[in-house]
């Protein structure tokens, strides 16, 4: 089974941070959520206490499929300023994982370098193109380019979440958990 690695910084958008470990979690997909700090109780941006399952310190060198960022603020801007996350971004990318950013995140993705000649969305106003002119910005949900993954927002969290178990497993597995889902 793939394992994704999902930092979870104080100040994160909650419902895209549960959205996404859970529904990867139904796909049994391995998740490791990581906090930044050494405390695992993570302040979510709407005051949602999360237990992170280790720290970002513990899984630093770890071999993952893919790194997920969920958004929010100020946890985009916590992920950003964390050297940590931008390394373990840069390295996933060198070794041809796959990395994954909503909401607010992509923003880390493109400080990083790692959205140039890509296409990628994000939530409206974070990225504009004209500060941005090495990256392709679309209005769709979700931008899958390679093995960067990008959406909007909380509400595409769910829609987000398939797309990546259909990225990392198959179709069928995301209509598996799709039907489960009753939606």
């Amino acid at each position: 089974m793939p394992k994704v690695l999902i930092p979870i910084a104080k100040g994160c958008e909650e419902l895209e941070a549960v959205t996404l470990i859970d529904l990867l979690r139904r796909a049994n997909i391995t998740v490791v959520t990581a906090s930044l700090t050494e405390q695992r109780q993570v302040k979510a941006s709407r005051g949602v206490q999360l237990i992170a399952d280790v720290t970002l310190e513990d899984v630093l060198f770890d071999d993952f499929d893919m790194v997920i960022l969920p958004g929010g603020q100020p946890g985009t801007d916590n992920l950003n300023n964390d050297p940590r996350i931008h390394a373990t971004l840069k390295r996933s990318v060198l070794n041809n994982k796959a990395i994954a950013a909503i909401c607010a995140a992509p923003l880390v993705l493109a400080e990083a370098g790692l959205l140039d000649d890509k296409k990628a969305t994000c939530y409206p106003g974070v990225l504009e193109q004209n500060a941005w002119p090495l990256i392709t910005l679309k209005t769709d949900p979700i931008v899958i380019d390679g093995h960067v993954l990008t959406s909007k927002g909380p509400g595409t969290a769910m829609d987000f979440a398939l797309a990546i178990i259909e990225y990392l497993l198959d179709n069928t597995s995301r209509l598996d958990v799709e039907a489960g889902l009753v939606r």
